[in-house]
């Protein structure tokens, strides 16, 4: 049935493998990164769920690696939540050394001077990359200040990129994260903004082939709506997916206003997917609010007492989130 989705409406692949699509917030964050990791310290990107991020990421690092002026390291555990300090000593020692018989120091004293060593050789600054550091626990976000100015005690220069959602720029911004917030620079993935419907026409021309024609996909009312209701890149092509999906199934061709309204979800905009679209599910939101999961789940579906719910919503903007 895909192939023949595909085939129907004339698209070659799918919509999340089409090439970048650089809007203008995207340049400004291309710019601002690159400049911020010649400089060193910690650097912070934060956005949205599907705003991009990490193909932001993916770009930069290439980037990086093809200029050759700065080495490139990243950590690849997928469980953020037990990555700490010595993970990412071991991240940065697996990049940096080509020698395979090298063995990493299982003394921290000697550990930190292997590296200040390697770096000093290696004559160039260093950029280490962590995604999803939103899940990254205090201890980790401290230790990262103590990392870089390790590096720079032996006369190097180190900078760390953690990338995550927008609790990760709130957390950092906390008085009691101070130590560490005030010395990063923390720069905001804002999205699409106005090139929503840009992107789409783009994405579509991207993924059909070439004898398809835009409009004999979806409608400009269809396309219209996509761009008013929608947000993220992520959110876009995947309800543009669905609604091939359907339009298959009735075989709707060109996808009409209708058919777009019948996928898109009805609480799209409601509390709940707007605050885990920012990194707050629902054990974030218990932490951050310090309730029960109960009341948590009361207070997202608007059936908490009026006093208590003014009280989760004064905490909700004291932290920043809305």
């Amino acid at each position: 049935m895909y192939s023949e989705i595909m085939k129907f409406y004339g698209l070659k692949q799918d919509f999340n493998r089409a090439e970048y699509f650089m809007a203008e917030d995207y340049e400004r964050a291309f710019d601002n990164l690159k400049a911020a990791i010649r400089s060193g310290g910690i650097i912070a990107l934060t956005g949205m769920v599907g705003s991009g991020k990490t193909s932001l990421l993916r770009r930069i690092q290439q980037n990086l690696r093809d200029e050759k002026k700065i080495i490139v390291s990243k950590s690849l555990s997928t469980d953020k939540r037990r990555v700490n300090v010595n993970t990412l000593y071991t991240a940065l020692f697996s990049d940096l050394v080509t020698d395979k018989e090298f063995r990493i120091p299982t003394q921290p004293e000697k550990r930190e001077r292997e590296l200040q060593n390697i770096i000093r050789s290696l004559k160039k600054p260093v950029v280490l990359f962590i995604d999803e550091a939103h899940e990254l626990h205090h201890r980790t976000l401290t230790g990262l200040k103590r990392l870089v100015e390790t590096v720079e005690d032996g006369g190097g220069t180190l900078a760390v990129v953690i990338v995550g959602h927008p609790a990760l720029g709130n957390e950092l911004k906390k008085p009691t994260m101070e130590e560490v917030g005030a010395r990063s620079k923390i720069f905001h993935l804002d999205g699409l903004g106005n090139s929503k419907r840009q992107f789409i026409e783009w994405v579509l021309d991207n993924c059909q082939e070439e004898k398809a024609r835009v409009q004999d996909i979806f409608t400009i009312e269809a396309i219209d709506l996509f761009a008013q209701s929608l947000v993220t890149p992520l959110q876009i092509a995947h309800y543009m997916t669905r609604a091939l999906e359907k339009g298959f199934q009735v075989g709707e061709k060109p996808i009409g206003v209708d058919l777009v309204k019948s996928i898109l979800s009805p609480d799209l905009d409601s509390l709940e997917p707007k605050l885990t679209r920012q990194g707050y599910n629902l054990a974030v939101l218990c932490e951050v609010l310090n309730a029960r999961r109960s009341d948590v789940k009361s207070w997202l579906r608007g059936e908490l007492p009026a006093a208590k719910a003014e009280a989760f919503n004064k905490e909700i903007h004291k932290a920043g989130v809305f």
